[in-house]
């Protein structure tokens, strides 16, 4: 399957989109009705994750069927959960039935030691995503292909941290897809990729005026995710952050650095930032005391003022 290289068969995403779990906690009733709104509030594009959820190509079809211009995109499909003959086919099926609005998002990884296969390669496992992902994204070129060809070529991006899958999402995908990074990644990571490969970068933000309230909900979302991922905890420490700021609960300058909190223009400052650093679109992430409620409200509230950036 072509990642395709032509710009002008590119999906547009727009500089500013969102990127959300909640969905997955809503019925299906209640995700086309949001999807629906956040394309009528301007945002280019809506990314979304999976865990626990819905798969990612299920949830892809529920949100292009609800929306008729945004382009939807796995944040990332997790290549730990099915082979790469069934992503290819179901990357080719979405690309014809929505043409240039499905963007394949790939990373995935393991809580364990176990080799698991499938197909005679090795699934990730700690130690090797690189070679897992690369094994992978040969599987999916080498998958056979009857029917229609979708016209443009849907594209991929990898969930790139360290330099090594940076290089890789520039010289075999459209681009990378960095998760729960600081404005200081970006610049490395487009200084890694070169100028032409894509870079969407998700950024957590809390919008709320009492700071004390909004640094607690940062905190939160910082602590799980340098407690129960290692490689996002390998990825702060490449970027300097120590002990100091990991053992015992995140600091302040970590918090500070991963998650944008405050007032409308505290966000808008931050996504500018990505932008200038490099981004070619920052996906936000809002964080509220309820993980599981949409935050339309603040959805809402965003939209004017990041989507002028």
């Amino acid at each position: 399957m072509s990642v395709g290289t032509d710009p002008a068969t590119a999906p547009d995403l727009g500089r500013v989109g969102i990127w959300t779990l909640a969905h997955d906690q809503q019925p299906a009733g209640r995700v086309r009705q949001s999807a629906a709104e956040l394309e009528e509030l301007g945002y280019g594009a809506l990314w979304y994750g999976e865990a626990f959820g819905r798969d990612a190509v299920g949830q892809a079809w529920l949100l292009l069927a609800a929306t008729r211009r945004l382009v939807v995109a796995s944040g990332i499909a997790n290549i730990a959960f099915r082979d790469p003959l069934a992503t290819a086919a179901a990357t080719r099926t979405l690309g014809e039935a929505y043409p240039g609005r499905y963007l394949l998002g790939l990373g995935g990884h393991r809580v364990d030691d176990t080799v698991h296969k499938v197909d005679g390669y090795p699934v990730p496992t700690r130690g090797r995503a690189l070679s897992t992902m690369r094994g992978y994204l040969d599987a999916m070129d080498a998958a056979p292909s009857q029917g229609p060809v979708p016209d443009p070529a849907p594209r991929r991006v990898l969930a790139a941290l360290g330099p090594k899958m940076l290089a890789l999402a520039a010289e075999r995908t459209w681009g990378a897809h960095p998760y729960f990074v600081p404005v200081e990644h970006t610049a490395r990571a487009r200084r890694i990729m070169g100028p032409h490969a894509f870079l969407g970068v998700e950024q957590a933000v809390v919008l709320d005026t009492d700071l004390d309230r909004a640094r607690e909900v940062a905190t939160a979302h910082v602590a799980m995710y340098v407690s129960l991922a290692a490689h996002q905890e390998a990825n702060v420490r490449r970027l300097g952050f120590g002990d100091a700021d990991i053992v015992g609960g995140p600091s302040r300058r970590l918090v500070d650095a991963i998650v944008a909190y405050g007032d409308v223009e505290a966000v808008r400052r931050r996504v500018r930032e990505h932008l200038d650093a490099g981004a070619d679109h920052v996906c936000l992430q809002v964080l509220t005391a309820d993980p599981a409620a949409l935050p339309e409200r603040e959805w809402r509230e965003l939209a004017p003022a990041v989507l002028t950036l």
